[in-house]
């Protein structure tokens, strides 16, 4: 026997599951024979345990704190007005120093990338530029322009389905420029950051259904999703 389904079927009391008229035995569904079922399974990388791998950019911005001539460009040979009132200590990459006060990051300065290329925009009190690359402009936040996230979440979309590949945790704050992950600008809405707190969320609630039967409805989706595609991809299979 086939199982197309999740893998908790719902049992009821004659130990019949409530679906398992979608499992196939020796009838071919839609002239399809067992054998020819089979190989479509095994064509499939997730019905062998493989799945695709993960990887995340997490990206932190911090509004406000010192400036960068009291961090990481001491500036100690420029006049006093200019430089830094901290003193440098080595790290553990020869010829950088950084700030006196940030010891712990000087001993794995190996795995930090100073970023010196980057200037202000004057007059803006925005994250913009450190979302983007495009202050506020003639067309609204970031110029109409993608912020990072969105612009990889066109790119390479989603790994998992279930998951969104551009999430923000951003609080909300007093000054609304520093609230937003983020702005989508010319790409639409559907490449806009996902936020728990966001207004999306007041149609995501559950009512009267636990996590378990949510991920059995999810399972038993992705299992006829997946059979129609093995089904798509081998010639022959259309009656």
């Amino acid at each position: 026997m086939l199982d197309i389904l999740g893998r908790r079927p719902f049992i009821h009391c004659d130990h019949h599951a409530r679906r398992h008229f979608l499992k196939i035995g020796g009838l071919g569904l839609g002239g399809l024979s067992l054998p020819q079922i089979m190989q479509a399974q095994q064509s499939n990388p997730t019905s062998r345990g493989r799945s695709l791998s993960h990887k995340a950019v997490i990206m932190i911005y911090l509004s406000g704190g010192p400036s960068h001539q009291d961090m990481y460009d001491l500036k100690m040979d420029a006049p006093a007005e200019i430089r830094g009132t901290f003193q440098p200590i080595p790290t553990n990459v020869p010829g950088i120093q950084i700030c006196e006060h940030m010891p712990r990051l000087a001993k794995i300065m190996d795995k930090v990338a100073i970023i010196r290329s980057l200037h202000g925009c004057p007059d803006q009190h925005a994250s913009d530029l450190c979302m983007s690359g495009y202050p506020m402009g003639p067309n609204g936040r970031q110029n109409n322009h993608p912020s990072l996230g969105s612009a990889v979440s066109r790119l390479r979309g989603p790994v998992d389905p279930a998951v969104p590949p551009f999430v923000g945790l951003t609080i909300k704050t007093r000054h609304e420029p520093y609230c937003n992950p983020g702005f989508p600008g010319f790409l639409g809405a559907a490449y806009a950051p996902f936020q728990p707190d966001g207004e999306g969320m007041k149609n995501m609630q559950l009512h009267g259904i636990t996590l378990d039967r949510l991920r059995d409805r999810q399972n038993l989706l992705a299992s006829l999703d997946r059979f129609r595609r093995d089904i798509d991809s081998q010639e022959g299979y259309r009656t």
